[in-house]
């Protein structure tokens, strides 16, 4: 066991059950020390073994105001807003002073969301700590700016998306030369990043994944050829469908197929259900969701039309057409049917602040509401900011124990630069709330830039 470990077990026991030679509160009050500090001890003498010191560093660090920020972000001023901050950071291409190394990286540990943006901002000093407390050590693991031959599975990661957004045709024929000699786990990373820039061109290559030995792989591709309407898959999925589905009138007869075999698991349809899901159903789904949903009429007809039998499974199956397939038309009507914050991802940004200001006006402030307003893209225009300061009033004047996470989502997601809309569009508490959370991430902003 390590030290903290065996202090943590005797404590748990108790000194009568397993004697401790010494002090055990002082001893795991050093221990605490020495992890935060992020140095090893020798088993043996206690002394401090951390090799060569810190390199120095490469990169400028963010100026003093900005730190200081961060420093008030960590001590628990609005710190939701710290994958914020720490993303604005990185893209500046500097790095976190060291003195606020232990807390960030001790936040790392525990908060994976952020260890990305970590990766870049710590520094050489960052990595070196990482190197000598084993807590730390995920740190070690993250892009670091490094090329796509040189660096690690994050780095070679980072520098795929980074290719694939600039020249998609590149970035596939880059992961074709190494992908026999990709780890399964980066394969299945890598294959998703195909999703930016997805043309017909990447069919080839994503139709031989559906052979590969990893499940996530298979389902990566998967995903990606549902969203290819030409692809050899998308036109078995079609064919499947038409055994299943017969149009007439007004009516949509459906027949959930008898069996999944190994070509329908190939394309991508898990054979087991998940719980209180029956196996036709479940198949019938995938099948819906995976066929093109231009082999059905319009969306707003069909779901007029009448569905004598598995109504509810087909209807649900659209869902998730739209949103494997990300076809606008489809989502937009869906989320008329069943308004969930995942169809939003199939519009651009700008219509989704259309659509999520035109629902924030007519639903009330329930757990629905906030799971659509978390699902839109930021930052929020004066349209959607407009919607939910307006919302937030007429809450605060019939339910105001009610606001606490709609206020927070209004001032973390509307564009900062409408501070001065939000600080004069009333005086009450909640919208000075918002007001004063957007001039702190306007200040934010500011500083970053300096």
């Amino acid at each position: 066991m390590t030290g903290w470990e065996e202090l943590t077990s005797t404590a748990l026991v108790g000194t009568d059950r397993r004697p401790y030679r010494g002090d055990l509160l002082e001893a795991a009050a050093v221990e605490a020390v020495r992890r935060r500090a992020g140095a090893r001890r020798s088993a043996r003498t206690g002394a401090q073994t951390g090799g060569e010191p810190a390199p120095a560093e490469e990169r400028e660090a963010v100026g003093r105001r900005a730190a200081e920020r961060l420093m008030r972000i960590l001590g628990g001023e609005h710190d939701r807003l710290l994958p914020e901050w720490l993303r604005a950071a990185a893209a500046t291409g500097r790095r976190v002073p060291p003195y606020t190394l232990p807390d960030l990286l001790e936040r790392g540990r525990r908060d994976r969301s952020i260890r990305e943006h970590l990766g870049m901002l710590a520094g050489r000093r960052g990595r070196w700590l990482a190197a000598l407390n084993p807590a730390w050590g995920y740190l070690l693991d993250e892009p670091t700016g490094q090329t796509w031959e040189l660096g690690g599975s994050a780095d070679r990661l980072a520098h795929l998306r980074a290719l694939r957004a600039a020249d998609p045709g590149e970035a596939r024929r880059l992961l074709e030369s190494t992908w026999e000699r990709e780890t399964p786990d980066d394969r299945a990373e890598f294959a998703a990043l195909l999703a930016d820039g997805l043309s017909m061109d990447d069919e080839p290559f994503l139709e031989q994944a559906l052979d590969d030995r990893r499940r996530e792989v298979r389902q990566a591709a998967a995903n990606l050829l549902t969203r290819l309407p030409g692809s050899r898959l998308s036109r078995r999925m079609a064919e499947r469908l038409a055994a299943c589905v017969t149009i007439t009138g007004d009516v949509i007869a459906v027949e959930a197929p008898a069996a999944c075999d190994k070509a329908m698991e190939r394309d991508g349809v898990r054979p087991k259900p998940p719980r209180g899901t029956g196996e036709r159903a479940w198949w019938l789904q995938q099948i819906i969701a995976r066929a093109p949903l231009s082999a059905w009429g319009p969306p707003g007809r069909m779901l007029e039309m009448r569905i004598p039998d598995w109504d509810a499974d087909v209807r649900a199956a659209w869902v998730r057409a739209a949103v494997l397939q990300r076809d606008p038309g489809w989502a937009r009507a869906m989320f008329g049917f069943d308004p969930i914050a995942d169809l939003l991802q199939a519009l651009p940004p700008g219509e989704q602040q259309e659509l999520a200001a035109r629902f924030v006006q007519g639903r009330d402030a329930d757990s629905q509401l906030i799971m659509v307003l978390g699902g839109v893209s930021s930052p929020w225009g004066e349209e959607l900011a407009t919607a939910v300061l307006h919302k937030i009033i007429k809450v605060n004047a019939t339910q105001p124990w009610n606001l606490g996470e709609l206020v927070r989502l209004a001032g973390e997601h509307i564009d900062p630069a409408l501070f001065p809309l939000a600080a004069s569009y009333s005086p009450v508490e909640p919208i000075q709330q918002v007001a004063a959370l957007l001039r702190f991430r306007a200040d934010m902003y500011k500083e970053l830039a300096a």
